[in-house]
């Protein structure tokens, strides 16, 4: 006689960067079993293979997850992890008062969302005059290119990389230059001519893009100082090392 076979709870959700619905069932201990082993072998290359798989499963393979903004993969592990291993998260958090003392605190992860700064654009002028100018993509989970990534941040290669994979059209007053049409080494090219006034507008078109935003009221234990703490991406919410170690 074969042994019962358990039904799963089905939900659903809308996708941040549109407005798609998409049903996602919570992970089973088999696919658990996979994050953790993840996470045992401190590969940032396996823990990200295993979010994937996760995601991809989890949503019944309906969703393309390496083509999905990378805010949007956060927020479906978010919500996929909350229905599978609890709503509430514990978290111990550096007070910032002193720097030294931590204080536990729990965090909703049903109610997370994805923030949108409000003076964010994905469309960057580099040239007034000239009318040149970037459409920008956002990072999906595999042009985050983490294996490249140091422990201080991105290598320049691999933030030049991500630069180039994430550029959707480079246009010239009415003349559109679609990125597919151009080798990497061209887009580096054009890159690589920017001024640094152009180069900042990349860097706070990333700054601002959307991503899982919280902010935490905590209390340090010994100095009784209330402070409130922003939580930003999956990093914080959980005890993995960042995706694209922003």
């Amino acid at each position: 006689m074969a042994l019962p076979i358990l039904e799963t709870a089905t939900y659903e959700l809308t996708l941040p960067s549109k407005d798609v619905k998409v049903k996602y069932r919570p992970f089973l201990v088999k696919e658990e079993k996979v994050l953790l082993q993840a996470l045992e072998s401190e590969s940032q290359k396996e823990i990200t293979n295993a979010l994937k798989q996760i995601v991809h499963t989890c949503t019944f393979g309906t969703v393309d997850i390496n083509i999905l903004p990378l805010f949007d993969v956060e927020y479906l592990f978010l919500q996929i992890r909350s229905k599978s291993v609890g709503e509430v998260q514990k978290l111990r958090l550096l007070c910032p008062d002193d720097n030294k003392t931590y204080a536990d605190t729990e965090i909703d992860l049903s109610k997370v969302e994805v923030h949108v700064d409000d003076n964010h654009s994905n469309n960057i002028v580099v040239d007034e005059k000239k009318k040149i100018g970037l459409i920008m993509s956002y990072p999906t989970i595999n042009s985050a290119d983490a294996e490249k990534a140091g422990k201080k941040g991105m290598k320049t290669q691999a933030m030049f990389d991500m630069l180039a994979s994430t550029v959707y059209q480079v246009y010239e007053g009415d003349k559109i230059h679609n990125a597919t049409d151009y080798t990497k080494e061209e887009l580096h090219k054009f890159l690589e001519s920017l001024d640094s006034k152009s180069y900042k507008k990349i860097n706070d078109f990333f700054d601002s893009m959307p991503q899982l935003k919280q902010d935490v009221e905590i209390e340090n234990p010994k100095t009784k100082v209330k402070s409130t703490i922003t939580l930003k991406g999956l990093q914080d919410f959980f005890v993995l090392p960042s995706l694209t170690n922003r």
